[in-house]
């Protein structure tokens, strides 16, 4: 399947290990080799920035994706193509969804895994059939995966997680 735009879900801090930075800085270099659009929360720290940058840099587009409640605590990316300000977390999420082919999800917090399980969720709802791939980078994801992996044999799943989530150790296993 070839996309046009792709909705990255990620921290808006950096975390600990320099390969998460890394890796953000990679995929949005391939992104934009790629002509994909970046479709994001619209901030301009953390991996979000990272990943921002790598695509503008290499003359990609980026559209950012913000609640008002986050303008400063994000701290909104300045420098994209196109930022959305919207009016809460929610709208957020489904604009993004909406503007994207398909999801990866980077390294981080609650809000990045409420991003990916709403985004499985819905999913399995048949309310989008969006692919989904989930970085690993370093392991980040290895407890993630394992509990999925438990939630499955326990009989909590409709059907085999695998089917929607393609897991990847780097940026250029996506293409």
């Amino acid at each position: 399947m070839e996309f046009k735009s792709m909705a990255v879900f990620c921290g808006s801090k950096p975390g600990n290990d320099v390969l998460f930075i890394q890796h953000a800085k990679e995929l949005g270099t391939l992104l934009a080799q790629h002509k994909i659009t970046l479709v994001y929360g619209g901030g301009g720290v953390g991996l979000m920035g990272a990943i921002a940058n790598a695509v503008l840099q290499n003359s990609g587009r980026v559209i950012g994706v913000i609640p008002e409640i986050l303008l400063e605590w994000e701290q909104e990316h300045k420098s994209i193509t196109e930022l959305k300000v919207v009016s809460d977390m929610h709208v957020r999420k489904k604009t993004i969804y909406e503007l994207s082919d398909a999801a990866i999800i980077l390294p981080g917090g609650n809000g990045t895994l409420d991003e990916l399980f709403e985004l499985i969720t819905w999913n399995t709802l048949k309310i989008n059939e969006k692919k989904i791939f989930i970085l690993n980078s370093n392991g980040f994801y290895n407890h993630l995966i394992a509990h999925m992996n438990n939630m499955l044999q326990q009989g909590f799943l409709y059907e085999d997680w695998q089917k929607r989530i393609t897991v990847v150790e780097t940026p250029a296993a996506i293409f």
